[in-house]
């Protein structure tokens, strides 16, 4: 649900959180190749059923090798074409639009390492059902007269989504429409994906302007526990309340449902000018409110969602019962709170045993401008919204995002006592230019959450904190257990604040180590804050902690502070000095695409030389 309002106040620091498709595939893992007995390629899942179009997000491990880098191919192509699928460095797999012959594909993870070894997936495609009809609807059609068809469209896409049936492409032509549009009906394996789509090189404008909000909360467009459903290329805007508890939302999806795809659409303006922490408004949301049945195998892709007012709610949110997600290649900016939030034990789920957003992948995304200074919901002078927000979620992998000039880069912890994020992933991110933390795990108060098993790894933070909140660079807060903080560049602004643990709730909340800070007061005047005692030198901090015993002070040699280009310079100490954790954890390429293992050591930060 919504965040809710809470302050924390520490010297210097203020902490808050409010807060078509044709066929069917199924996926043998085989594996291949004999010359090097110690190196072994894996594929996950190793058995799945797609849709034409449908996307299938699949992981490879090797092991055996320092390198743990793959080349993606479908059939024998490096990253596929249109004809066979695509497949995406991130290992993310698109089908084609129709049955390639002989009715199969293959797609297959090689070791760049050692290219004789390799594992692949075979992908089986099956004829539909029925042959899906291409609807249209124009803003010059007729509910009553048209047929839907190019020469006599409809006038409203909720007509349209009151006509689809499996394997439907909905074609909405160029212009406005000034309607809330609710989709009750379902695509299915065997006979296809219902598709809405703006018609090509047109852009459909579902706009709500001067719209009622039913419900006291609703969607410009509406989906309950619907599977098999694309909506793409839409422009998607201007919704909004003036009145607590009344909520606009961009794209609301709830229930329980499978194959859902979000693509390339623009969600903006949609916004609550209410104040205090009823006010709430959201771009997108799915909230999966069902139980045991999930909202499941979700892609949501290539969207710009932008210059919202949400109140104490957020951009981009999965919330409740949500398995199997893949949030990538979107932009998310110039927004007053809350980028992407991922969030688990707020009672969306009517069984507490699913309600956590889960087995998820959140990469390559772009988060910038975002924060809840001037927000009316909050007080004056709170940096408090996050770029990517981990509350309570579980089992997730933050990898390759752009996030600057947000208030906090990344968080990941719970707001309920008791309860934690767990399981997360963070690496190969850019961070930079941030109000408060880059990083921060912990509970922001010890009445909440914590964090647990969050893993923090190869990952460039400069120059955040800007408002000097106190918060530093990597921030620890209340009750974080198992965490680790390894292979990453911290460079401070000028407070020169580069770890912040502030609370002594855990007598070891983090392993720190390989890292390499920096800050141009040099390490004798540099801020260390260790459960609760700060150290004003690099020394006396690693004396008093213990930790970071491979860790480095020195300049990172960026190619550029102003812009900044956060590559490194060949004579970087960051070149080679990190640990190789191995695949599963720092990932098989850097936030470049650039393989992340290249030799014995890989190298500390975002980029690999």
């Amino acid at each position: 649900m919504h965040k809710a309002l809470q302050i924390l106040s520490y010297p210097q620091n203020l902490f808050s959180r409010p807060k078509l498709f044709i066929g069917s595939f199924c996926i043998v893992l085989m594996t291949s190749g004999t010359a090097n007995a110690q190196a072994k390629v894996a594929i996950s899942p190793t058995s799945a059923t797609l849709v034409t179009n449908a996307t299938q997000l699949f992981n490879a491990a090797v092991t055996g090798n320092s390198n743990t880098a793959v080349t993606w191919q479908v059939n024998g192509m490096s990253g596929g074409n249109a004809a066979v699928g695509t497949i995406a460095t991130s290992g993310l797999y698109r089908g084609p639009n129709s049955v390639p012959g002989p009715g199969s594909v293959t797609v297959t993870a090689i070791s760049q390492a050692d290219p004789t070894k390799s594992a692949s997936a075979t992908v089986t495609i099956e004829v539909a059902s029925r042959s899906g009809v291409s609807y249209y609807v124009s803003t010059t059609g007729n509910n009553g007269t048209g047929a839907g068809t190019f020469a006599s469209p409809w006038r409203t896409i909720q007509h349209a989504a009151n006509m689809v049936r499996p394997g439907d492409t909905v074609n909405v032509r160029g212009g406005t429409y000034n309607e809330s549009v609710t989709i009750s009906a379902s695509g299915s394996l065997a006979g296809g994906l219902i598709t809405f789509q703006s018609y090509a090189g047109e852009t459909a404008i579902v706009d709500g302007t001067g719209l009622s909000i039913p419900n006291s909360q609703n969607g410009l467009i509406n989906i309950s526990n619907q599977s098999y459903l694309v909506i793409q290329r839409l422009e998607i805007r201007n919704y909004k309340s003036t009145k607590r508890n009344v909520v606009p939302v961009g794209i609301w999806v709830t229930g329980a449902g499978s194959n859902l795809q979000f693509l390339n659409n623009h969600i903006h303006d949609i916004t609550t000018t209410a104040n205090g922490c009823n006010a709430n408004a959201l771009g997108f949301a799915m909230y999966g409110t069902a139980a045991p049945a999930s909202l499941n195998n979700i892609t949501i892709s290539g969207n710009q969602i932008d210059h919202l007012k949400t109140g104490c709610s957020e951009s981009l949110t999965l919330d409740g019962n949500v398995d199997t997600f893949a949030i990538v290649n979107n932009e998310v900016h110039d927004n007053n709170n809350i980028g992407i939030d991922i969030i688990g034990f707020e009672g969306v789920s009517p069984d507490p045993a699913y309600d956590q957003a889960r087995n998820g992948l959140v990469s390559s995304n772009g988060v910038y401008n975002i924060s809840s200074s001037g927000n009316p919901s909050y007080p004056s002078g709170c940096w408090c919204a996050d770029g990517i927000y981990v509350d309570g979620g579980t089992q997730i992998v933050v990898e390759r995002n752009l996030i600057h000039n947000v208030d906090l880069g990344i968080e990941m912890a719970s707001e309920h006592f008791g309860k934690s994020a767990s399981y997360i992933t963070a690496r190969n991110n850019l961070i930079y230019f941030g109000n408060s933390a880059g990083i921060s795990i912990g509970g922001y108060a010890s009445s909440v959450g914590g964090s647990d098993h969050i893993t923090i790894v190869n990952n460039t933070l400069f120059k955040n904190d800007g408002k000097n909140t106190g918060s530093g660079e990597f921030q620890i807060q209340y009750h974080a257990t198992n965490n680790k903080f390894e292979n990453n560049i911290a460079y401070a602004g000028a407070q020169a604040l580069l770890i912040n643990d502030y609370t002594s709730s855990t007598p070891s909340p983090c392993v720190l180590n390989y890292n390499l800070y920096y800050a141009t007061s040099g390490s004798s005047n540099s801020t260390f804050v260790w459960q609760h005692v700060s150290h004003m030198t690099f020394g006396t901090y690693l004396t008093a902690s213990g930790q970071d015993a491979n860790s480095i002070f020195a300049d990172p040699k960026f190619l550029n502070l102003t812009a900044p280009d956060l590559h490194v310079m060949s004579t970087s100490q960051a070149v080679s000095r990190g640990v190789n954790l191995g695949s599963a954890i720092v990932g098989t390429v850097d936030y470049g695409g650039n393989p992340r293992v290249q030799g014995a050591n890989i190298d500390v930060g975002a980029y690999e030389q």
